[in-house]
């Protein structure tokens, strides 16, 4: 255990014992925080340095993640700043504890008519429950089924019921300008395939030309099938293809593909995210084999519908998974929504080991902030004020949280029934996920070690998780910088991360 610095004023080192034996109690954990080391290790700091980052910029605490918190590292914990996609560690964590591992999404199909002989007379009622991971194979699967009951043929509508989220408009370029990069999607209760078009190129030297293949099929969307190759180097292939995204009704190629590129996937956000769903419904409806006399519309489904099928989500713990191992921002955000459609009153009252709590409301943003700030009070007292959250998922401006607040997370996470299923959503440093780029250095004690959630913005980056230490201990870790030089600081962190690995006592 470290021991106070003797240059430490007797009257710090008592506040700080008083912290700890606050932290201890808020978590109901034993123990006290031990002074920790306040400077930075040696490798970090030359890190740091290198990339022109102030050690002033990094905020971090490396603290024992079960049994007395004693701490290693303590850096600027209390500091409150942005900690960009780490955020996703509260809005998985409450979900997980809220709602349980085994939590599913449902999306029903309705209709107001009767089938009979492949052909239903009425319309189709399709009602999002916010579904994460609705993609296309899930999609066909469940209009497979359909037609497996009957519905082949819908002389009606196909009416898209949005109803459980209420969101703002969105513009998808608002953020940082980015409008066609799927990162910038907004969520919605029918999310289809994360509103993206796949594109595929297919060098074929013989005719000088790539072939180009799209999914999902769009309803109305034409895409140009052929681009011209050039004998050039790979380099920016897709600044070379000059994409044309301006009309909602076309995708066309001015440019040429690099032959030397191989094979090549491009995935966009489309360029009318309002008009998605219906158009890759309607796609998806008819290359399964269905027809449809109507239109494919957003509306409401009516009182008296009947239920004809529901198709169910992966489960919670799977995606969890996604979210934090590759930190798919959209997928957040519907999680985040889906505490929303919960109240404080069961926050507050029920148990958080229930094997599911019932959304009982429409989602907004503001009652998603309001739920998980009624969880986090809850689950880990007062000592730590509630984050500041926007989407939940950390591609925000204004979203804070400081380290210490993410350290008594993640011992609340380490002791918690379903702990083994919260770390083993974070990727693995060095090997999957976001964290493979990290614990690289030949000797890396990290690599296949560190269970980390990764964040990244033009002006943070940070990771937060757990180390386990060749002592054979394990460590909740929090490293953050906001700079605007911070992606550059990467080295410092991964520094930092073989520094904990290496504790050698």
């Amino acid at each position: 255990m470290f021991k106070p610095r003797s240059s430490t004023p007797a009257f710090a080192t008592a506040r700080r014992r008083l912290a700890g034996l606050l932290a201890a109690v808020s978590l109901g954990l034993p123990g006290l925080v031990s002074a920790a080391v306040d400077t930075l290790p040696a490798a970090v700091r030359v890190a740091l340095q290198k990339a022109g980052v102030p050690s002033g910029a990094m905020s971090a605490l490396v603290v024992a993640a079960e049994g007395p918190a004693v701490e290693r590292l303590r850096h600027r914990a209390e500091a409150s700043v942005n900690p960009a996609s780490v955020m996703k560690l509260v809005t998985t964590y409450a979900a997980l504890d809220l709602l349980g591992p085994d939590y599913t999404w449902n999306t029903e199909f309705h209709t107001d008519g009767e089938v009979f002989e492949g052909v239903l007379r009425g319309n189709l009622y399709v009602r999002g429950g916010g579904d994460p991971k609705l993609v296309l194979e899930r999609l066909e699967e469940a209009f497979v089924r359909l037609q497996e009951k009957g519905v082949r043929v819908i002389l009606g509508d196909m009416v898209l019921d949005q109803s459980a989220f209420d969101l703002p408009p969105h513009d998808p370029g608002a953020f940082d300008g980015e409008a066609l990069r799927p990162y910038n999607a907004a969520p919605e209760a029918l999310l289809v395939n994360f509103k993206s078009v796949v594109l595929h190129f297919t060098p074929d030297t013989r005719q000088g030309v790539a072939h180009v293949r799209s999914e999902p099929p769009m309803e109305g969307l034409q895409i140009d099938t052929t681009v011209p190759l050039a004998r050039v180097a790979c380099g920016d292939w897709r600044g070379a293809l000059r994409a044309r995204f301006d009309d909602p009704d076309r995708i066309r190629f001015q440019g040429q593909f690099p032959q030397s590129c191989g094979e090549r996937v491009w995935p966009v956000a489309y360029q009318d995210p309002a008009s998605y769903a219906a158009r890759a419904m309607e796609g998806m409806w008819r290359a399964t084999g269905g027809s449809i006399t109507g239109q494919v519309r957003q509306g409401l489904t009516p009182p008296g519908t009947r239920l004809l099928h529901e198709a169910q989500s992966l489960p919670l713990s799977d995606i969890i998974t996604d979210v934090n191992q590759w930190s798919n921002n959209v997928m957040a955000q519907q999680v985040f929504l889906t505490l929303g459609r919960l109240t404080p009153t069961q926050v507050m009252t029920e148990s958080r080991l229930a094997d599911r709590l019932t959304p009982v409301r429409t989602a907004r943003f503001e009652s998603a902030r309001e739920v998980v700030g009624a969880w986090w009070r809850r689950t880990l007292g007062i000592r730590h004020e509630v984050p500041v959250m926007e989407n939940g998922a950390g591609l925000s401006r204004v979203e804070r949280i400081t380290p210490d607040a993410l350290g008594a997370l993640l011992r609340h996470a380490a002791v918690h029934p379903r702990g083994d299923q919260f770390v083993q959503s974070l990727a693995l440093a060095g090997v999957n996920g976001t964290a493979a780029r990290y614990a690289r250095s030949p000797g890396s004690q990290a690599r296949g070690h560190a269970w980390l959630k990764t964040g990244t913005l033009r002006d943070v980056i940070g990771v937060a998780g757990y180390v386990q230490a060749t002592n054979g201990r394990r460590y909740a870790v929090v490293a953050l910088v906001n700079h605007d030089q911070a992606p550059a600081a990467r080295p410092a962190i991964d520094a930092l991360i073989d520094w904990v690995a290496a504790q050698p006592n």
